[in-house]
């Protein structure tokens, strides 16, 4: 690794710790999180919550959300290529149909949990949704 790349890439792990740094000032504190200095230290704060009677639903929830984020990026991407006419004609057919049965298909895993594809559109509260909205 040249010395230029080392530079860049300690830019790169720079800008990225004063990334996480902003989202952690911003993230609003729990009742848990603030007590009183009298208190003995408690292990470490968890925000999450589970219920166990819908612990599956929600994990089955968090993952569809981070196919569909990814579907979605790989559906911009496409477009993207074929705006380029970067593919062929049959690569385009095939790259639509393929785009098309994993969108139904995450339609009806959302529909076998019981979920809609709008509840993986999670609020990230300040910073906003997680998905942008359907075009």
């Amino acid at each position: 690794m040249t010395s230029e790349e080392r530079r860049r890439q300690a830019q790169r792990q720079a800008e990225i710790a004063e990334a996480a740094a902003r989202a952690f000032r911003i993230l609003p504190a729990t009742p848990r999180d603030l007590r009183s200095g009298k208190e003995p230290p408690r292990g470490p704060s968890h925000r999450i919550t589970s219920d166990p009677d819908t612990v599956e639903r929600d994990l089955v929830r968090l993952v569809l959300t981070l196919v569909e984020l990814l579907r979605q990026l790989m559906e911009r991407q496409a477009l993207h290529r074929v705006d380029q006419g970067d593919l062929t004609e049959e690569q385009e057919e095939r790259l639509g149909a393929t785009l098309l049965v994993l969108h139904e298909r995450m339609a009806s895993l959302c529909s076998d949990y019981g979920l809609t594809m709008e509840d993986l559109n999670l609020d990230l509260g300040p910073l906003g949704r997680l998905l942008p909205p359907p075009d």
